[in-house]
C-alpha cells in the first residue's frame, strides 16, 4: 500500500508515519515530488491494515498498490525518474546514448573506440570484461584487466561507463571500475546478484530476460530497489520467439508499455535484440519513436576482427549516422527535451 500526505503535512507528520511503519514490521520507502509525499508500505500483503494508517496526522489517503511490483509502479511514483550517471541523465531531458564494443579484447582497441564514439555523440561507454557466453569455449573476456582498460578510456575520454557484472563475488571489484552496473539477460533473474547491486549506490542498467514477461522483469528491478537503491534504468534487448531471421524479436511494444507501468526509465539494445548490423539503425529510429529514453549500441572498428559479436557491431561511421538519425526522430517526438549533446541539462534524480 501507499500512504499519501496531505499538501500541509509536517515533517513531524511524515516522521511518526515512517515510525508506525516500521513499528509495525514493515519497511517505508518515502518519495517526495514535487506537489506531495508518498510513502510506501513494503512487507507481506495481507498484515498491512490500511486503518493503521489513515487517522494519523497529516495523512491524506492510504491507497492499495495494485501490482505486484510496487515501488517501480508508477502507482507510487507518478513522475518519471531521472537516473544520473556523471553527466548523463536517463529519463531527463536528454536522450542517452551508450556504445562500444561487445567485448574489451585490448588496450589499443579501447581507446580507438572510446575516442571514436565520443566523438560521434555518445554519452556512455561499455564494454564487457566479463562475458557471459554460451559456450565454454567462446572468449569470455579479460577480467580485472579489461577492467583496467574501460577506467583508462574513461579517463581519456570523461565517458561513464557501464560493464557488466555476472556474480555476487565480482561486485565489490566492479564497482571500483564502473559508473554503472549492467545486470545481463542471462542474469535477470538472479535474484542474489541483484539483491547484491541493491545494496550498492551505484546506478544499475537492468537487461530484460529473453523469456521474461514484463511483470517479470519489473519485478526483478523490484528486487534491487526493495534492498536500496533506485537508480534503475531497464534495457529491452529482444526476447525469444519463433522467428529465426533475427537473433531475437525486438519488442518495440514494451516500450510503451513500460513507460506507462513505470517511472523508471526504459532504453533498448538493438544490437542483441536483431544480431546484424543492417538492422541495428531502423530498430533504433524505430525505438525512439516509441519513447524509449536512449539506446545501447555495439561499435567496433573493424567487426571481422571482434571476438564476440562482430556481425551486430558498427563501424564508428555507421554509428555516427545512427547518432545523427536518431537525433532528427527525437527533435520530432520530444520537441521540448531532445538533445544528444554530452553534458547538457539533465536534472537530477528524485528518490524512489
Amino acid at each position: 500500500m501507499m500512504i499519501v500526505m496531505r499538501h500541509d503535512a509536517r515533517p513531524q507528520d511524515v516522521e511518526r508515519v515512517l515510525e508506525r511503519v516500521r513499528a509495525l514490521g514493515f519497511t517505508p520507502h518515502l518519495s517526495q515530488g514535487h506537489e506531495r509525499v508518498v510513502i510506501g508500505v513494503i512487507g507481506e500483503a495481507r498484515r498491512a491494515d490500511p486503518g493503521a494508517f489513515v487517522h494519523l496526522p497529516g495523512v491524506a489517503r492510504v491507497v492499495p498498490i495494485s501490482r505486484p511490483y510496487k515501488l517501480s509502479s508508477r502507482e507510487f511514483h507518478p513522475d518519471n525518474s531521472v537516473v544520473q550517471v556523471g553527466p548523463a541523465g536517463f529519463g531527463g531531458e536528454d536522450i542517452v546514448i551508450i556504445a562500444g564494443p561487445c567485448s574489451v579484447e585490448s588496450r589499443s582497441q579501447m581507446l580507438e573506440i572510446a575516442h571514436a564514439v565520443k566523438e560521434a555523440g555518445a554519452h556512455m561507454l561499455r564494454g564487457g570484461a566479463f562475458k557471459p557466453r554460451t559456450s565454454p569455449y567462446s572468449f569470455q573476456g579479460l577480467g580485472e584487466e579489461g577492467l583496467r582498460y574501460l577506467a583508462e578510456a574513461r579517463e581519456a575520454t570523461g565517458l561513464p561507463v557501464v560493464t557488466e557484472v555476472m556474480a555476487v563475488d565480482q561486485v565489490d571489484l566492479v564497482a571500483q571500475y564502473t559508473d554503472m552496473f549492467q545486470i545481463g539477460a542471462r542474469n535477470m533473474q538472479n535474484f542474489a546478484l541483484l539483491k547484491a547491486v541493491g545494496k550498492r549506490q551505484v546506478p544499475v542498467l537492468l537487461k530484460r530476460g529473453m523469456s521474461a514477461t514484463l511483470s517479470e522483469f519489473l519485478l526483478a528491478a523490484e528486487y534491487i530497489l526493495v534492498a536500496g537503491n533506485s537508480q534503475v534504468v531497464l534495457c529491452e534487448r529482444g526476447i525469444r520467439t519463433f522467428e529465426p531471421s533475427t537473433r531475437n524479436t525486438t519488442d518495440i511494444n514494451a516500450v510503451p508499455v513500460l513507460k506507462a507501468s513505470t517511472h523508471l526509465p526504459v532504453i533498448v539494445d538493438p544490437s542483441h535484440s536483431t544480431g546484424h548490423w543492417a538492422y541495428v539503425t531502423p530498430v533504433a529510429r524505430a525505438a525512439i519513436a516509441a519513447g524509449a529514453d536512449g539506446l545501447i549500441i555495439e561499435v567496433h572498428p573493424r567487426p571481422e576482427e571482434a571476438l564476440s559479436d562482430g556481425a551486430q557491431s558498427l563501424k564508428p561511421e555507421r554509428f555516427a549516422q545512427l547518432v545523427r538519425e536518431v537525433r532528427a526522430i527525437a527533435e520530432l517526438v520530444r520537441p521540448r527535451t531532445a538533445s544528444l549533446v554530452p553534458g547538457g541539462n539533465h536534472g537530477s534524480a528524485p528518490g524512489v
